[in-house]
């Protein structure tokens, strides 16, 4: 499927495979992919604001200039991903592995401040995945 400029708003993706797709400039606020497949998606120009993402995989995920806002990360593998340009403001990050993905030094900085946890799939610590200092 190719979600590519629609409006899934308060749509339910919980759970599944997602993997490939693209949601470029969608707007998914407020919808649910809990536990979904996102591996190798594009979500370039997204907005994914209040969205609950926890326990979906994002690997080798291409995100640049989406809005996280106020979302649900917990548990989310979000590994050699692309993030560039993205906003993770007040987003929940615990147990999420970032690790090898590229994200903005200030974004970084920000979800060092609340970062904790270790990610139950891959065994990453949140903190490290994002090279937050000790």
């Amino acid at each position: 499927m190719d979600y590519t400029l629609t409006n899934q708003a308060g749509a339910d993706f919980a759970g599944k495979d997602l993997s490939g797709t693209s949601f470029a400039a969608a707007d998914a606020r407020d919808a649910t992919f809990a536990g979904a497949d996102m591996s190798g998606t594009i979500l370039t120009k997204a907005t994914f604001m209040r969205t609950n993402l926890s326990g979906a995989d994002f690997t080798k995920t291409f995100a640049d200039r989406v809005i996280f806002d106020g979302s649900d990360m917990t548990n989310v593998v979000f590994v050699n991903a692309i993030a560039t340009s993205s906003s993770f403001a007040d987003v929940i990050i615990t147990g999420a592995d970032f690790s090898d993905s590229i994200i903005d030094r200030f974004q970084v900085k920000q979800m060092c401040s609340r970062a904790s946890g270790v990610n139950p799939v891959t065994g990453v610590a949140t903190r490290d995945s994002l090279g937050c200092p000790d």
